[in-house]
C-alpha cells in the first residue's frame, strides 16, 4: 500500500473523527502518532513500532490509556493492532486506508458509527433540561429553611487609615548625590 496520498488519507480519517462520537482527543492523537510512524515506514502494508515512541508523539503518558485508546482504535476499524508479548519485538499495526479509491477504502458516508457498549444516546432536550435544572438548583430561593439574612454583611464604611511609611525613605532625596 505505497502510494497513500498523505493529505487524502487524513482528509478522509478527520471526515471519519468528525461523524464518530466515541472518539476523545487522546484517540486522535494517538491515530495520528500511528500515521506519522507508518508514514516513516513508506506506508507499508503492516509495520512494526516502539510502543514508547508512540506514546511520546502521542503525548500519552499513562500505558493504561495508551492500551485502551489503541485497542479501541482497533476494535473500531480504524487500524489493526497485532500486540506483542515479546519486549524486544514491537506489536505490528495495519493502518487502513480513508484516502485513495484504488484500496481498501472506508467510506465516511457508508461506514456505520456505533455508539460504545452501554452508552445511551439522550436527546438535545434532555440535555437542555438537566441544564436548567443544575442552574436552579444554586439559587437560594430553591432551598429550604435557609436564612439568607445570616449570610449577608452589614455594609460598614470602611476604615480611613493614615499614610504609613513601611520603608523608612525620606522624600527629601537627592538623587544628584552618589551612593
Amino acid at each position: 500500500m505505497e502510494d497513500i496520498n498523505y493529505i487524502k488519507h487524513l482528509n478522509g480519517v478527520f471526515m471519519q473523527f468528525s461523524k464518530d462520537t466515541r472518539l476523545n482527543p487522546t484517540h486522535i492523537s494517538l491515530y495520528i502518532a500511528l500515521f506519522q510512524v507508518w508514514n516513516n515506514n513508506y506506508f507499508k502494508d503492516e509495520f512494526y513500532m516502539s510502543r514508547e515512541e508512540v506514546m511520546s508523539y502521542a503525548k500519552i503518558g499513562s500505558k493504561t490509556t495508551y492500551h485502551r485508546c489503541i485497542r479501541e482504535l482497533s476494535d473500531w476499524s480504524y487500524l489493526l493492532y497485532m500486540p506483542t508479548h515479546n519486549p524486544f519485538k514491537g506489536s505490528r499495526v495495519k493502518m487502513f486506508n480513508f484516502g485513495t479509491s484504488n484500496e481498501q477504502v472506508l467510506d465516511p458516508c457508508c461506514t456505520k458509527i456505533e455508539t460504545s457498549s452501554g452508552q445511551a444516546l439522550v436527546s438535545i432536550n434532555k440535555q437542555i433540561q438537566t441544564i436548567e435544572n443544575k442552574k436552579n438548583i444554586n439559587k437560594p430561593e430553591n432551598f429550604r429553611n435557609l436564612n439568607t439574612k445570616d449570610f449577608k454583611t452589614k455594609d460598614k464604611p470602611a476604615e480611613v487609615v493614615p499614610y504609613q511609611d513601611n520603608l523608612k525613605t525620606r522624600s527629601d532625596k537627592n538623587y544628584n548625590e552618589p551612593l
